[in-house]
């Protein structure tokens, strides 16, 4: 990793203050390599040790698809995609490190996360998917592929949050999402991101 540029030395240090410790779940088969395990431990303090974000609003990136997450990082990186504590991170990663990153993380299990969609969120969802074509992208069960994520048990937050970001024009790296949630209410949104997390 280059040196920290002194402007992101304060956001690196609260992060690594919430630090909870390396990965440590007895599932995980997938060993870190040591050239990036100081990044892992900053990783934890966020999206959690055993898999389990430990911050409001933090996607779950165990198990997710390898180049999608390295896309991501890339992103942040470039400016693609704002975010106050990732950007800073991202910025100080080389090519190499994001690909570790990515390939180590999506070795990783899935955590067990769900939540409870009710019937009306349910029929709401089926409504919006079928207007909006999501399985084109997301495919069948939205596990995703390479280029798109897996949403299938996502954080309910994280998924509300990220199709507000769409819909508002504050994330601006996939225009298909743009277009496709920009008629989405806030109820739809609420609707859409119970029943993804809980699929």
């Amino acid at each position: 990793m280059r040196a920290a540029a002194p402007l992101i030395m304060p956001v690196l240090a609260a992060v690594l203050a919430l630090s909870v410790g390396p990965p440590a779940n007895a599932q995980q088969a997938t060993p870190p390599p040591p050239e990036i395990a100081e990044n892992l431990q900053l990783c934890a303090s966020c999206h959690g040790a055993d898999g389990k974000p430990v911050v409001e609003k933090v996607p779950i990136i165990s198990g997710q698809h390898m180049f999608y997450l390295f896309t991501q990082l890339k992103d942040y990186r470039a400016g693609r995609r704002a975010n106050d504590i990732m950007a800073p991170i991202a910025a100080e990663l080389s090519d190499d490190q994001m690909k570790a990153l990515a390939t180590y993380f999506a070795a990783q299990p899935w955590p067990n996360y769900s939540e409870v969609a009710s019937p009306e969120d349910t029929e709401r969802a089926h409504s919006l998917a079928v207007e909006g074509q999501c399985t084109q992208c997301h495919l069948g069960g939205m596990l995703g592929d390479s280029r798109n994520p897996r949403l299938n048990h996502q954080k309910v937050d994280y998924l509300a949050q990220t199709m507000s970001d769409f819909r508002n024009g504050v994330r601006k790296n996939a225009a298909a999402m743009a277009a496709i949630v920009k008629g989405f209410s806030d109820a739809d949104i609420a609707a859409m991101s119970r029943y993804l997390a809980g699929l």
